[in-house]
């Protein structure tokens, strides 16, 4: 049977990080779960595999259960299948960011970008006015990207703000719409813009994942597959499985 994997993050206040780590790996340890969760004080970024049953209940406790007193109920959650296991362990890391941009003065709970539903996509980005962003790294671009996508150029996350100051201009660019493989990057990338003085930000809710689940092939704007870090390598539509590695990504 084809396991059940669950991409999922969070910006929430968790003061607590610390002491979450180990009841929650050994959560995941227990529903016999493998891959990577990082915490930190501004929240959660996960990606896990393992039965329905064990994700099912693991995002139950995520969401509902004692460990996070309910602090995780908007939890941003998408799910994927394997043919086997995606992940050679399990790791729960304690991290300064669940996403890496190197500011720590840029909060998503307080400002962020205007979400943008995937049945909404094509026609924001298909107006003459908007520049379309690809937040990702680049080879994750040249692996696949949306029709007339920028692409930043960038090693890793964290060169974004330097990306913005060399060839972004709110005077220039006053409509962007911004989007990444399932949504966390673009949560901080639109804060950081926003607070840079750009006027118009939009992303791509739930990111290219959600994207490829819920829009037919026939009418998709992407081109490529997408890049997960985990050894199914790329999803296409449907977030069909497109290839393996010999070892995992991260």
């Amino acid at each position: 049977m084809p396991l059940k994997v669950a991409a999922f993050y969070q910006f929430a206040a968790l003061p607590d990080f610390r002491a979450l780590r180990e009841p929650l790996r050994a959560r995941c340890a227990e529903l016999d779960l493998k891959g990577s969760v990082l915490l930190a004080h501004e929240g959660i970024n996960g990606t896990i595999a393992g039965t329905d049953e064990a994700i099912d209940g693991f995002i139950a406790e995520l969401k509902n259960g004692p460990l996070f007193g309910g602090r995780l109920h908007n939890l941003e959650l998408k799910f994927s299948e394997a043919a086997q296991m995606p992940f050679q362990r399990l790791k729960v890391r304690l991290k300064k960011e669940i996403v890496t941009l190197g500011d720590p003065t840029v909060d998503p709970t307080r400002q962020v970008g205007t979400y943008v539903d995937p049945a909404d996509w094509n026609e924001l980005i298909a107006a003459p006015d908007v520049m379309v962003l690809d937040t990702r790294n680049a080879f994750e671009v040249a692996m696949g990207t949306f029709e007339g996508a920028v692409d930043p150029k960038i090693a890793s996350f964290g060169q974004f703000r330097g990306f913005a100051a060399r060839h972004l201009d709110p005077a220039k660019h006053r409509r962007i719409a911004m989007f990444c493989t399932g949504g966390i990057r673009c949560e901080k990338a639109s804060a950081y813009l926003l607070a840079q003085g750009f006027g118009e930000v939009y992303h791509l809710k739930g990111g290219i994942l959600r994207y490829l689940e819920e829009t037919p092939q026939q009418d998709s704007r992407w081109r490529g597959d997408c890049f997960v870090f985990d050894e199914r390598v790329a999803l296409g539509h449907g977030l069909h499985e497109r290839g393996q590695l010999d070892a995992v990504h991260e």
